[in-house]
């Protein structure tokens, strides 16, 4: 059991940082890293831009994915020493698609406080203004760079009735975009880029539409994608009404037939017989 605040102990503080507009800092976070012992930065350049804004100065630690290993053993050792640590990323909330996961992970184990200092979040941004159905909600974050295993990915989320939270680089975009589209058929999509900042963008369409617009190669983008309303337990439609439905969607005949049968657990042939029949 943790009692941050009743029982003294060295803290690792995880500091939410703004994700565009510097502005978006709060409070409680610059008190924190004007009082921590030293701060474990991404990148120290982009984290140096931030703490010049505020007047912090405190010494940085870089701590980054390909680091993070050889430095650990650091950090747990001025922990023990007494000091306290703020871990910050490039943006938003560290351990969110970025490094942290590691170093809080040792930190608990090692017996020191771990408390959030909550505030800026790309996902949660993104979402409320998305105009889709906010909670439940499935943030699955970059998708794997491999095409077998970002197939692999999506189709484990195809089903989910929550809307999913996707976030994708801009050289990746149009590709990823395609690649859904032949996955997931027509379904409500809003892109969102540079947010909070002076060309913040909310693109809210569907992604047959996004798939004949020309998209920005400049700032990451994060995807909100409609779930899949479709019950898969009650069906009042018909098999062949179920099926041109899906065709309607984006899909293949083919693929709308397979889908079919997936949700209502049925075989293949048996959705291929209704179709033919009623054709």
């Amino acid at each position: 059991m943790q009692k941050s605040f009743k029982e003294e102990k060295p803290t690792l503080y995880v500091v939410s940082t703004p994700i565009g507009n510097l502005s978006d800092i709060t409070y409680r976070a610059v008190e924190i890293l004007n009082f921590v012992d030293y701060i474990l930065a991404e990148d120290t350049r982009t984290s140096g831009v931030l703490l010049n804004r505020y007047q912090i100065k405190k010494p940085m630690i870089s701590y980054h994915e390909f680091n993070k290993e050889s430095q650990e053993n650091r950090i747990i050792d001025l922990l023990k020493e007494g000091k306290n640590f703020a871990l910050i990323s490039d943006a938003g909330t560290p351990g969110i698609s970025d490094p942290g996961y590691e170093i809080i992970q040792s930190v608990i184990k090692e017996g020191f406080h771990v408390v959030s200092i909550p505030g800026a979040s790309a996902i949660l941004s993104a979402l409320v203004v998305s105009g889709l159905v906010i909670q439940p909600f499935t943030f699955i974050g970059f998708l794997p760079k491999k095409q077998s295993d970002m197939k692999r990915t999506l189709e484990s989320y195809k089903n989910r009735k929550e809307t999913l939270v996707i976030y994708e680089s801009p050289m990746r975009i149009e590709k990823t975009l395609n690649f859904i589209y032949s996955l997931y058929g027509d379904r409500k999509i809003t892109l969102s880029r540079e947010l909070t900042k002076q060309f913040e963008t909310i693109i809210r369409t569907t992604l047959k539409e996004a798939l004949t617009m020309e998209h920005n190669t400049k700032g990451e983008y994060v995807l909100i994608i409609e779930g899949n309303l479709l019950d898969s337990t009650e069906f009042n439609d018909s098999i062949f009404n179920h099926v041109q439905r899906l065709i309607q969607s984006g899909l293949s005949e083919k693929d709308a037939m397979k889908e079919v049968a997936i949700l209502r657990k049925i075989p293949k042939s048996e959705v291929y017989k209704h179709v033919k029949i009623d054709k």
